[in-house]
């Protein structure tokens, strides 16, 4: 690190800690040449999220599009914002764990399991156009699959 005011290579840490809520870590240094303080933050470097799209076509993973496809889900339903935001996050990590490159197939996947939890209108309308539904038969499917996977299992554990 170079100081700021005389551009000297050489310099010790005076203090560290945590700021940005534990994200990066500020540095007091002191300049070994003039003897000048600065503080110097250091930050995760956190390495692009790729979402392939079904042309072959990469783009930047985008949280707020995942938002907004929720959002238009949601609409009229009981899903505040917060909580929208909320499910967009938890798709990003859970993508995210999977590599730097994810496809959309799997970034919508993600958005259907976190509806599927969250609001069941709000999932079937997303299904609708994520799974490009063309008819009410669609609608009944994914409607006997919601059940079949949300129904509690009889006493005893037998069906």
């Amino acid at each position: 690190m170079r100081c700021p005011h005389c551009s000297n290579p050489e310099d010790k840490v005076v203090d560290s800690r945590t700021a940005e809520e534990g994200a990066a870590i500020r540095r007091r240094r002191e300049c070994l040449a003039c003897g000048r303080r600065f503080t110097t933050y250091e930050r995760l470097e956190e390495v692009p999220l790729m979402v392939v799209k079904r042309s072959g076509a990469r783009e930047p993973f985008d949280r707020a599009k995942v938002v907004e496809g929720i959002r238009s889900a949601a609409k009229n339903r009981p899903l505040d914002l917060a909580r929208m935001e909320s499910l967009a996050l938890e798709v990003e990590e859970r993508v995210r764990m999977e590599g730097t490159d994810v496809t959309s197939e799997r970034v919508g996947r993600a958005v259907l399991d976190g509806l599927r939890a969250a609001d069941e209108v709000a999932y079937l309308r997303f299904a609708s156009v994520y799974k490009g539904f063309a008819d009410a038969n669609d609608f009944r499917r994914e409607v006997g699959l919601l059940n079949k996977a949300t129904s509690p299992k009889p006493p005893g554990g037998h069906s």
